[in-house]
Formats: structure tokens, C-alpha cells, sequence
């Protein structure tokens, strides 16, 4: 039975869920499906002590979701050749000098205050395409890292990756998001 703090529970923060699962999963009709099972199991498990604000215990139930739904996604997708991560773009060697060492061929450009661009409509639709273009593999693990915060050993865990594998995965990741950014938005 459903008392009325549950049904607020749908009311308050329903929206918010919703939101909070769609960047992550990048699917409507997953995010709908997480915040369904959040709810069902909130209201199934009737755990909450009041110990934190009901968002954030419902925010936290969540999150757990979208790991679970990352890793039948992973279980269910073929693995794509992680070479090629951005066919239509050039490959990220052209960062860094030829002279063999660990420096920049050319530093990267000054992107004014990240926080302002965070909060604008357009970058967050060009960086969801950038994010659409990397493969499902690494769009996942950049978020889990990134966004969700997870540690690298969960990380390696979850996508049963090695570490080695999982920072070269990141690192491709964080650069091909870097180039695509340059092209489609510092570039414009």
C-alpha cells in the first residue's frame, strides 16, 4: 500500500529522477524505466529512516539502477573494435610532439570558464552528440568515471576490463571527447 509521503516521493521528485537518469543514460525510455524500478523498489523495500532528504535517498536507490541497466547494455551490445572510436575524425596523436616524449604538440585551447559553458543549452546538445559518437564501451566508462564517480576498481569490475585497460579506454575517452568539443563547439 502506497501512503501519501510515497506518493510525493513520485510528485516531488519524479522530475528530477527523471532528469538525473536521462543524462546518464542518454535513452528516454530507459531513464523512464529506472526511475519506475527506483520508485517500485523504494516503495517495495520501505527502508528509508529519514536519516537524509528523501531525494537523496531515492537519488542513491537511482544511481544503482543506472549501473544496472549500464551493465545489461554492455552484456547485450557487441563489442566494437575500440580503434576507431571517431571514424569521420582525425586521431588524437596530433596532440602530443613527435619527438618521442609525453608533451603537447600544440596546448590546448583556453575554453573560458567550464562552468559557464556547462550551463548552456547548446554545449550540453554538443556534447551529447560528441558523447553519441564515442563507442557505447567508452561512452560508459567515461561516464561512470566522470559523471558517477565510481573508482577504478568498480569500474574494471562492472566492465570486466582490466585497469591498464580501463585508463587507456578513459584516456581515448576524455580525448576524443576533447576533439570532437574543439571541432563542433570551440570551433564554431
Amino acid at each position: 500500500m502506497v501512503n501519501s509521503a510515497q506518493h510525493d516521493w513520485l510528485t516531488e521528485h519524479g522530475d528530477y529522477l527523471y532528469r538525473f537518469a536521462l543524462a546518464r543514460l542518454r535513452d528516454p525510455h530507459q531513464a523512464e524505466d529506472a526511475v519506475q524500478e527506483t520508485l517500485l523498489a523504494a516503495i517495495q523495500n520501505q527502508t528509508f529512516e529519514g536519516k537524509s532528504a528523501p531525494r537523496t535517498w531515492l537519488t542513491g536507490i537511482l544511481k544503482h539502477k543506472i549501473i544496472d541497466s549500464m551493465r545489461r547494455q554492455m552484456r547485450e551490445q557487441p563489442l566494437e573494435h575500440d580503434g576507431d572510436f571517431l571514424p569521420d575524425e582525425p586521431g588524437t596523436d596530433e596532440f602530443f610532439a613527435d619527438d618521442g616524449g609525453d608533451h603537447w604538440n600544440e596546448k590546448p585551447q583556453n575554453w573560458g570558464e567550464p562552468q559557464g559553458l556547462l550551463e548552456q543549452k547548446q554545449f550540453l546538445i554538443i556534447l551529447q552528440q560528441c558523447m553519441d559518437r564515442l563507442p557505447p564501451k567508452l561512452a560508459s566508462l567515461f561516464l561512470m568515471r566522470e559523471v558517477h564517480e565510481s573508482d577504478n576498481e568498480e569500474i574494471c569490475k562492472e566492465l570486466d576490463i582490466s585497469s591498464t585497460n580501463a585508463w587507456v579506454m578513459l584516456y581515448r575517452a576524455r580525448m576524443g571527447l576533447r576533439k570532437c568539443l574543439e571541432l563542433h563547439w570551440m570551433g564554431r
